[in-house]
Protein backbone atom coordinates (compact mmCIF):
# COMPACT_ATOMS: atom_id res chain seq x y z
CA UNK A 1 0.00 0.00 0.00
CA UNK A 2 2.85 2.57 -0.86
CA UNK A 3 1.35 5.62 -1.85
CA UNK A 4 -0.51 5.49 -5.08
CA UNK A 5 1.52 6.20 -7.93
CA UNK A 6 0.34 8.72 -10.89
CA UNK A 7 -0.55 6.10 -13.47
CA UNK A 8 -2.83 3.94 -11.11
CA UNK A 9 -6.46 4.96 -11.99
CA UNK A 10 -7.65 5.06 -8.46
CA UNK A 11 -7.96 8.30 -6.85
CA UNK A 12 -9.09 8.80 -3.13
CA UNK A 13 -9.09 12.11 -1.72
CA UNK A 14 -10.01 13.18 1.99
CA UNK A 15 -11.94 16.44 1.52
CA UNK A 16 -11.91 18.42 4.65
CA UNK A 17 -15.15 20.67 5.74
CA UNK A 18 -16.61 22.78 8.12
CA UNK A 19 -20.11 23.21 7.93
CA UNK A 20 -23.10 22.39 5.55
CA UNK A 21 -21.64 25.19 3.66
CA UNK A 22 -18.13 23.40 2.66
CA UNK A 23 -20.14 20.15 2.28
CA UNK A 24 -22.56 21.02 -0.10
CA UNK A 25 -19.57 22.81 -2.28
CA UNK A 26 -16.84 20.01 -1.91
CA UNK A 27 -19.56 16.92 -2.23
CA UNK A 28 -22.33 18.28 -4.88
CA UNK A 29 -19.84 19.09 -7.95
CA UNK A 30 -17.99 15.98 -7.32
CA UNK A 31 -21.36 13.99 -7.54
CA UNK A 32 -22.43 16.17 -10.77
CA UNK A 33 -19.05 16.53 -12.58
CA UNK A 34 -19.61 12.45 -12.40
CA UNK A 35 -22.78 12.22 -13.82
CA UNK A 36 -21.79 14.53 -16.72
CA UNK A 37 -18.84 12.50 -17.52
CA UNK A 38 -20.92 9.13 -17.84
CA UNK A 39 -19.29 7.68 -14.63
CA UNK A 40 -21.51 5.34 -12.28
CA UNK A 41 -22.04 7.70 -8.91
CA UNK A 42 -23.07 6.84 -5.72
CA UNK A 43 -22.71 8.57 -2.43
CA UNK A 44 -23.37 6.98 1.12
CA UNK A 45 -22.82 9.10 3.90
CA UNK A 46 -24.73 9.77 7.55
CA UNK A 47 -28.28 10.48 7.31
CA UNK A 48 -28.54 14.06 7.50
CA UNK A 49 -25.47 14.71 4.66
CA UNK A 50 -27.45 12.44 2.74
CA UNK A 51 -30.52 14.94 2.60
CA UNK A 52 -28.48 17.76 2.24
CA UNK A 53 -26.67 16.28 -0.98
CA UNK A 54 -30.13 14.65 -2.06
CA UNK A 55 -31.83 17.82 -1.89
CA UNK A 56 -28.92 20.07 -4.00
CA UNK A 57 -29.23 17.99 -6.28
CA UNK A 58 -32.92 18.19 -7.18
CA UNK A 59 -33.99 15.98 -9.77
CA UNK A 60 -30.48 14.95 -10.71
CA UNK A 61 -30.77 12.69 -7.15
CA UNK A 62 -32.38 10.08 -9.66
CA UNK A 63 -28.98 8.93 -10.80
CA UNK A 64 -27.01 8.19 -7.85
CA UNK A 65 -26.99 5.65 -5.88
CA UNK A 66 -27.61 7.07 -2.46
CA UNK A 67 -27.18 5.01 0.65
CA UNK A 68 -27.17 6.02 4.69
CA UNK A 69 -23.84 5.16 5.88
CA UNK A 70 -25.07 4.85 9.42
CA UNK A 71 -27.02 1.69 8.35
CA UNK A 72 -25.40 0.58 5.44
CA UNK A 73 -21.76 1.29 7.10
CA UNK A 74 -22.46 0.28 10.59
CA UNK A 75 -20.24 -2.13 10.66
CA UNK A 76 -16.82 -0.78 8.74
CA UNK A 77 -15.75 -4.37 7.84
CA UNK A 78 -18.43 -4.83 5.73
CA UNK A 79 -18.11 -1.10 3.48
CA UNK A 80 -15.64 -2.02 1.32
CA UNK A 81 -17.62 -5.66 0.68
CA UNK A 82 -21.19 -4.68 0.97
CA UNK A 83 -21.23 -0.63 0.04
CA UNK A 84 -17.97 0.18 -2.02
CA UNK A 85 -17.27 -2.74 -3.98
CA UNK A 86 -20.90 -3.86 -4.23
CA UNK A 87 -21.52 -0.56 -6.60
CA UNK A 88 -18.28 -0.90 -8.22
CA UNK A 89 -18.48 -4.24 -9.53
CA UNK A 90 -22.26 -3.66 -10.38
CA UNK A 91 -20.61 -1.17 -13.19
CA UNK A 92 -17.70 -3.35 -14.67
CA UNK A 93 -17.41 -2.04 -17.79
CA UNK A 94 -16.90 1.94 -16.54
CA UNK A 95 -15.42 4.25 -14.02
CA UNK A 96 -17.43 4.92 -10.64
CA UNK A 97 -17.07 7.82 -8.31
CA UNK A 98 -18.59 7.75 -4.84
CA UNK A 99 -18.41 9.66 -1.74
CA UNK A 100 -18.06 7.62 1.16
CA UNK A 101 -18.18 9.12 4.30
CA UNK A 102 -17.33 6.20 7.21
CA UNK A 103 -16.70 8.14 10.31
CA UNK A 104 -18.67 10.85 11.79
CA UNK A 105 -18.91 12.16 15.05
CA UNK A 106 -21.35 9.53 16.55
CA UNK A 107 -18.96 6.93 15.92
CA UNK A 108 -17.57 5.27 19.42
CA UNK A 109 -14.18 4.93 20.64
CA UNK A 110 -14.77 1.37 19.90
CA UNK A 111 -15.62 1.48 16.67
CA UNK A 112 -13.45 3.62 15.75
CA UNK A 113 -9.82 1.90 15.02
CA UNK A 114 -12.00 -0.43 12.73
CA UNK A 115 -13.05 2.80 10.48
CA UNK A 116 -8.93 3.61 10.24
CA UNK A 117 -8.05 0.45 9.08
CA UNK A 118 -10.76 0.63 6.72
CA UNK A 119 -9.82 3.55 5.40
CA UNK A 120 -6.05 2.68 5.15
CA UNK A 121 -7.79 -0.88 3.40
CA UNK A 122 -9.42 1.03 0.57
CA UNK A 123 -6.46 1.83 -1.02
CA UNK A 124 -5.55 -1.69 -0.90
CA UNK A 125 -8.90 -3.14 -2.23
CA UNK A 126 -9.37 -0.36 -4.88
CA UNK A 127 -5.67 -0.60 -6.41
CA UNK A 128 -5.32 -1.02 -10.04
CA UNK A 129 -9.61 -0.07 -10.72
CA UNK A 130 -11.17 3.17 -12.52
CA UNK A 131 -12.80 4.72 -8.90
CA UNK A 132 -12.62 7.77 -7.32
CA UNK A 133 -13.34 7.79 -3.75
CA UNK A 134 -13.70 10.79 -2.07
CA UNK A 135 -14.16 10.89 1.50
CA UNK A 136 -15.52 13.76 3.85
CA UNK A 137 -14.37 14.39 7.41
CA UNK A 138 -16.07 16.93 9.43
CA UNK A 139 -13.28 19.47 10.76
CA UNK A 140 -15.52 20.92 13.83
CA UNK A 141 -17.00 17.31 15.24
CA UNK A 142 -13.89 15.23 14.79
CA UNK A 143 -10.91 14.94 17.06
CA UNK A 144 -7.38 15.96 15.90
CA UNK A 145 -6.25 12.13 16.11
CA UNK A 146 -9.01 11.18 13.51
CA UNK A 147 -8.25 14.09 11.26
CA UNK A 148 -4.44 13.19 11.79
CA UNK A 149 -5.06 9.52 9.94
CA UNK A 150 -6.77 10.90 7.65
CA UNK A 151 -3.91 12.42 6.14
CA UNK A 152 -2.37 9.22 6.61
CA UNK A 153 -4.78 7.04 5.04
CA UNK A 154 -5.68 9.33 1.46
CA UNK A 155 -2.88 10.57 -0.58
CA UNK A 156 -4.45 13.82 -1.34
CA UNK A 157 -6.73 16.55 1.07
CA UNK A 158 -8.82 18.98 -0.35
CA UNK A 159 -9.68 21.72 1.85
CA UNK A 160 -11.56 25.12 0.79
CA UNK A 161 -11.34 23.91 -2.76
CA UNK A 162 -7.73 23.34 -2.72
CA UNK A 163 -6.26 19.92 -3.09
CA UNK A 164 -2.53 18.90 -1.76
CA UNK A 165 -0.81 15.90 -1.61
CA UNK A 166 -0.34 13.96 1.91
CA UNK A 167 3.15 14.57 3.26
CA UNK A 168 1.71 11.71 5.44
CA UNK A 169 0.45 8.99 3.82
CA UNK A 170 1.41 6.02 5.04
CA UNK A 171 -1.80 3.67 5.12
CA UNK A 172 0.60 0.16 6.24
CA UNK A 173 1.34 2.00 9.41
CA UNK A 174 -2.23 2.73 9.88
CA UNK A 175 -3.41 -1.01 9.70
CA UNK A 176 -0.68 -1.53 11.94
CA UNK A 177 -1.23 0.70 14.65
CA UNK A 178 -4.92 0.07 14.83
CA UNK A 179 -4.15 -3.82 15.15
CA UNK A 180 -5.09 -4.09 19.24
CA UNK A 181 -4.69 -6.37 21.14
CA UNK A 182 -8.05 -7.38 22.59
CA UNK A 183 -9.50 -8.49 25.56
CA UNK A 184 -12.82 -9.89 27.26
CA UNK A 185 -13.48 -8.80 31.01
CA UNK A 186 -12.21 -9.81 33.51
CA UNK A 187 -14.75 -12.36 34.84
CA UNK A 188 -16.23 -13.47 31.90
CA UNK A 189 -15.59 -17.56 32.18
CA UNK A 190 -13.90 -18.87 28.54
CA UNK A 191 -15.44 -22.21 26.71
CA UNK A 192 -12.74 -24.60 24.98
CA UNK A 193 -13.68 -25.61 22.16
CA UNK A 194 -12.26 -28.15 19.33
CA UNK A 195 -13.88 -30.54 16.86
CA UNK A 196 -15.92 -32.70 18.46
CA UNK A 197 -17.50 -29.75 20.81
CA UNK A 198 -17.95 -27.30 17.89
CA UNK A 199 -21.99 -27.94 18.30
CA UNK A 200 -21.92 -28.22 21.78
CA UNK A 201 -20.14 -24.52 21.97
CA UNK A 202 -22.78 -23.45 19.51
CA UNK A 203 -25.70 -24.35 21.60
CA UNK A 204 -23.77 -23.05 24.37
CA UNK A 205 -23.46 -19.25 22.69
CA UNK A 206 -26.80 -19.29 21.53
CA UNK A 207 -28.44 -20.05 25.28
CA UNK A 208 -25.92 -17.49 26.65
CA UNK A 209 -26.55 -14.96 23.89
CA UNK A 210 -30.68 -15.37 25.04
CA UNK A 211 -29.86 -15.28 28.27
CA UNK A 212 -28.16 -11.71 28.29
CA UNK A 213 -30.85 -10.37 26.35
CA UNK A 214 -30.18 -10.93 22.59
CA UNK A 215 -33.37 -10.94 20.53
CA UNK A 216 -34.72 -13.68 18.51
CA UNK A 217 -34.11 -11.74 14.68
CA UNK A 218 -30.42 -11.21 15.80
CA UNK A 219 -30.15 -14.30 17.82
CA UNK A 220 -30.23 -16.41 14.38
CA UNK A 221 -26.80 -14.20 13.05
CA UNK A 222 -24.98 -14.27 16.22
CA UNK A 223 -25.38 -18.19 16.18
CA UNK A 224 -24.53 -18.33 12.76
CA UNK A 225 -20.99 -15.71 13.30
CA UNK A 226 -20.06 -18.56 15.93
CA UNK A 227 -21.00 -21.21 13.94
CA UNK A 228 -18.78 -19.19 11.65
CA UNK A 229 -15.63 -18.46 13.47
CA UNK A 230 -15.84 -21.35 15.51
CA UNK A 231 -15.26 -23.59 12.17
CA UNK A 232 -12.42 -21.48 11.05
CA UNK A 233 -10.58 -21.92 14.59
CA UNK A 234 -10.56 -25.64 13.63
CA UNK A 235 -9.92 -25.43 10.23
CA UNK A 236 -7.24 -22.59 9.92
CA UNK A 237 -6.71 -21.71 13.80
CA UNK A 238 -4.79 -24.70 14.90
CA UNK A 239 -7.75 -27.17 15.12
CA UNK A 240 -8.89 -25.62 18.38
CA UNK A 241 -10.17 -22.32 20.25
CA UNK A 242 -11.61 -20.58 23.07
CA UNK A 243 -14.97 -18.76 23.36
CA UNK A 244 -16.30 -15.92 25.82
CA UNK A 245 -19.47 -13.58 25.70
CA UNK A 246 -20.78 -11.01 27.65
CA UNK A 247 -22.53 -7.80 27.13
CA UNK A 248 -21.34 -4.02 26.51
CA UNK A 249 -23.45 -0.97 25.36
CA UNK A 250 -26.44 -2.44 24.43
CA UNK A 251 -24.14 -4.61 22.77
CA UNK A 252 -23.99 -8.81 22.88
CA UNK A 253 -20.20 -9.56 22.62
CA UNK A 254 -18.59 -12.92 21.54
CA UNK A 255 -14.99 -13.16 21.40
CA UNK A 256 -13.11 -15.86 19.60
CA UNK A 257 -9.81 -16.58 20.28
CA UNK A 258 -7.49 -18.90 18.35
CA UNK A 259 -3.58 -19.37 17.72
CA UNK A 260 -4.23 -18.77 13.93
CA UNK A 261 -2.67 -15.67 12.03
CA UNK A 262 -4.47 -13.46 9.56
CA UNK A 263 -2.05 -12.96 6.90
CA UNK A 264 -3.82 -10.89 4.43
CA UNK A 265 -5.28 -7.48 5.72
CA UNK A 266 -8.01 -7.54 3.47
CA UNK A 267 -9.93 -11.13 5.08
CA UNK A 268 -13.14 -10.95 5.35
CA UNK A 269 -13.31 -7.35 3.80
CA UNK A 270 -13.07 -8.14 0.10
CA UNK A 271 -15.58 -10.84 -1.90
CA UNK A 272 -13.60 -13.51 -2.96
CA UNK A 273 -13.33 -14.62 -6.74
CA UNK A 274 -17.29 -15.94 -7.93
CA UNK A 275 -14.90 -19.52 -8.87
CA UNK A 276 -12.88 -19.52 -5.34
CA UNK A 277 -13.73 -22.19 -2.98
CA UNK A 278 -14.45 -21.12 0.73
CA UNK A 279 -13.36 -17.64 2.12
CA UNK A 280 -16.50 -16.53 2.62
CA UNK A 281 -16.74 -16.99 6.11
CA UNK A 282 -15.40 -14.35 7.52
CA UNK A 283 -16.76 -11.84 5.18
CA UNK A 284 -20.09 -13.38 5.95
CA UNK A 285 -19.32 -12.33 9.77
CA UNK A 286 -19.19 -8.91 9.11
CA UNK A 287 -21.90 -8.79 6.98
CA UNK A 288 -24.21 -9.28 9.72
CA UNK A 289 -22.60 -7.96 12.49
CA UNK A 290 -23.05 -4.51 14.08
CA UNK A 291 -18.88 -4.12 14.44
CA UNK A 292 -16.22 -6.78 13.91
CA UNK A 293 -13.11 -6.16 15.35
CA UNK A 294 -9.77 -8.28 15.08
CA UNK A 295 -6.14 -8.34 16.36
CA UNK A 296 -3.82 -11.05 14.79
CA UNK A 297 0.09 -10.98 15.28
CA UNK A 298 2.29 -14.40 14.74
CA UNK A 299 2.93 -14.22 18.53
CA UNK A 300 -0.84 -14.91 20.01
CA UNK A 301 -2.61 -15.75 17.29
CA UNK A 302 -5.98 -14.33 16.65
CA UNK A 303 -8.80 -12.63 18.83
CA UNK A 304 -11.98 -11.24 16.89
CA UNK A 305 -14.95 -9.29 18.49
CA UNK A 306 -18.07 -9.04 17.42
CA UNK A 307 -20.81 -6.95 18.72
CA UNK A 308 -24.51 -7.80 17.97
CA UNK A 309 -26.68 -4.59 19.15
CA UNK A 310 -30.00 -5.98 21.44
Amino acid sequence: MSATAQTDPFVHPALFYRGPEEYLAGTVPFVLDGLDAGEAVAVAVPEANLELIRTALGERAEKVRLLDMEQAGRNPGRIIPRVLRAFADAHPEERVRIIGEPIWAGRTSTEYPACAQHEALINLAFQGREATILCPYDELGLEETVLADAHATHPTIIRSGAQDTSAAYAPEAVVSRYNQPLTAPGDVPQVSYAKQSLSDVRHHAILRAAELGLPEPRLQDFALAVAELTTNSVVHGGGSGALRIWTQDDHVVFEVRDAGVLADPLAGRCPPPKDRRGGRGLLLVHVIADLVRVHTDPDHGTTTHCYFHC
